[in-house]
């Protein structure tokens, strides 16, 4: 397989029945073995997306491969090389964990030699729930469930559509930790989650859609780098009873009678100039920290930037 995508999308639009356009001429390619973050708004697109990669819906026009193969030309292989675990949890509760993934792993061929359905139990610390109903799972065991079926037919790029919603501090962790090793294991991780520290943490890339176009497309450092506002926390000599104001500061806050935040835009000023402002009021300055920004605040300027 000499392919260096895991995802490639062209020009994928989408235009359902009345008129509304859920996707406008996407396109970017995800490289193999990456964790790819997919964001955006509620609405943006991004379900419709992977509802498209999935085969469950059809695309208005564009192209979309993954491993290779056409989503038009060869849905089968498509499909056999991508497990997709959707936002919804979606089961029959009258199958036990176990039952479930061997019918899954049925549905694609998996020959029952090469099933790994109490592995995949084990890996998702299910493994003292496999003859257990799936009605009587909690919900972040239904979760667990989800993400096992889709790795039935050990496909080597897994989509995870909201996979911590809901679900506890403890089990995002847990789910996290298997996720990074899949991912050192060689499989390639496309990621939508609304927890952006998440995001920020795990993906190598990161695609923002909004309002059905892609927005920013960027390894997440770079992304992050994007951020035009800063801030610094400054401690000065007198005590404060208002925060320092400047026509060049997007926001000043007083945080304690010797404490400033001030928020500027980095392309109007630096950090120095900043300085200089507050000690121009006649204030010295005692110590200073700055605040990096993070992908939350790009995600904003970038999302409210293009809102309706």
């Amino acid at each position: 397989m000499t392919e260096q995508h895991a995802i490639s999308i062209q020009n994928v639009s989408k235009i359902y029945q009345g008129g509304k356009q859920a996707l406008d001429d996407v396109s970017f390619d995800v490289p193999q073995g990456s964790i790819f973050g997919l964001l955006g708004p509620n609405g943006a697109g991004k379900s419709t997306l992977i509802n498209i990669l999935s085969g469950m819906v059809m695309k208005s026009s564009g192209s979309a491969s993954i491993w290779g193969f056409d989503l038009d030309a060869d849905i089968r292989n498509a499909k056999a090389n991508i497990g997709i675990v959707p936002q919804e949890i979606m089961f029959d509760p009258f199958f036990t964990p176990f039952e479930a993934l061997e019918l899954q792993a049925g549905l694609y061929g998996v020959p029952k030699s090469k099933r790994r359905s109490m592995e995949l139990l084990r890996a998702m610390r299910l493994e003292d729930k496999a003859d257990a109903y799936a009605r009587t799972l909690s919900g972040g065991m239904k979760r667990r469930l989800l993400i096992a079926k889709a790795m039935v037919h050990s496909p080597p790029v897994i989509v995870l559509d909201e996979p911590t919603a809901g679900v506890d501090i403890e089990l995002r962790q847990q789910l996290w930790e298997y996720v990074v090793q899949l991912n050192k294991n060689g499989t390639t991780v496309v990621l939508t989650t609304h927890y952006l520290e998440e995001a920020e943490q795990l993906c190598d890339e990161i695609a923002i859609i909004n309002h059905g176009k892609l927005i920013a497309k960027k390894p997440t450092k770079e992304l992050i780098g994007m951020a035009r506002e800063k801030a610094v926390v400054l401690t000065v000599d007198k005590e404060l009873t208002a925060a320092p104001m400047h026509e060049a500061f997007e926001k000043s806050e007083l945080i304690s009678d010797h404490v400033v935040a001030i928020t500027y835009n980095k392309d109007r000023m630096n950090a120095g100039e900043v300085l200089a402002a507050v000690q121009a009021m006649g204030l010295a300055i005692v110590d200073v920290t700055t605040k990096e920004a993070d992908l939350e605040d790009v995600f904003l300027t970038l999302t409210s930037g293009a809102s309706e």
